[in-house]
């Protein structure tokens, strides 16, 4: 993959960033991509710091325009892609009795449909290439978490989309993969925090989503979540590797949480996990 052409989406911050310098210090060439262009100083920065150049463009996942003329870039500068790393996403905390269907439709826009038109504009270039294809999912997208409604859904909806498209871009000389962190300490979970609060007060669901705060908030604690270095080196891992794994957890702790999904045949495993997390109220 030395000297390929790597576009990676989302990466003013967080995982994103970290995964744009890391693919860089590999010695591949990074189109990093972010929606506002004008937040690039701290990939700048991190860039200087390692040593390493990334080209940064305007991308919108969730703008068709926006990416036309990202791909129409890369044609004309590059003349090929090897891989993509969809990344752009956006968290999201709701319950669907004290939220509107439009910001369950926006979740969706972003982190799913963001995924589903990078692919599809990108696929062409790949099949050409013999490239890879990587996506930054969650456990999330393994199992369902409360408060996560819509959150949860978009990413199960990318981990089905992936996994159906896996073999039949396989065929075609394309290699697929969905990388899942757990918890990681990035501004991502300060950025979901600081949306408009959830009208709960007054409902029986604000004690719940206090308890819910309170663990999560643990949780993401900078002293037990991994760090977006960690889970850049899992997806440089599988831009880089021979034979990489359709399915990749970034951690022992996403490994695990993970697999208590793909061995609850009936569900009550999951409901015996998650419901701890709201048993505060």
């Amino acid at each position: 993959m030395s000297e390929s052409v790597v576009l990676v989406t989302g990466t003013s911050s967080g995982i994103g960033l970290a995964t744009a310098v890391h693919a860089a210090q590999r010695g591949l060439r990074v189109v990093a991509t972010m929606r506002d262009t004008g937040r690039a100083g701290p990939l700048r920065a991190a860039s200087e710091a390692a040593g390493v150049e990334t080209d940064i463009q305007a991308l919108d996942v969730t703008d068709a325009d926006s990416i036309e003329a990202c791909f129409a870039y890369l044609r004309s500068t590059y003349g090929r892609l090897d891989a993509v790393v969809n990344n752009a996403g956006a968290g999201h905390l709701g319950s669907i009795e004290v939220e509107s269907l439009a910001a369950v439709r926006s979740v969706m826009e972003v982190n799913f449909f963001g995924v589903v038109a990078v692919t599809k504009a990108a696929l062409p270039l790949l099949r050409e290439a013999g490239g890879r294809l990587v996506t930054v999912s969650s456990v999330g997208g393994v199992v369902g978490q409360p408060f996560n409604e819509a959150y949860c859904a978009a990413k199960f909806a990318v981990e089905g989309f992936m996994e159906s498209l896996a073999p039949v871009a396989s065929a075609l000389g394309v290699r697929v993969t969905v990388v899942e962190p757990g918890a990681v300490s990035t501004e991502f979970v300060s950025n979901v925090q600081a949306q408009e609060p959830l009208p709960v007060q007054g409902t029986p669901y604000a004690d719940l989503l206090d308890a819910y705060l309170a663990r999560t908030a643990a949780a993401f604690d900078p002293a037990a979540a991994q760090t977006a270095d960690g889970v850049a080196e899992a997806i440089v891992a599988a831009l880089t590797d021979p034979d990489p794994a359709a399915r990749i957890q970034t951690s022992d702790a996403a490994r695990g949480f993970a697999g208590i999904k793909l061995s609850d045949l009936d569900g009550s495993h999951v409901q015996n996990v998650t419901r701890h997390w709201i048993a505060g109220a």
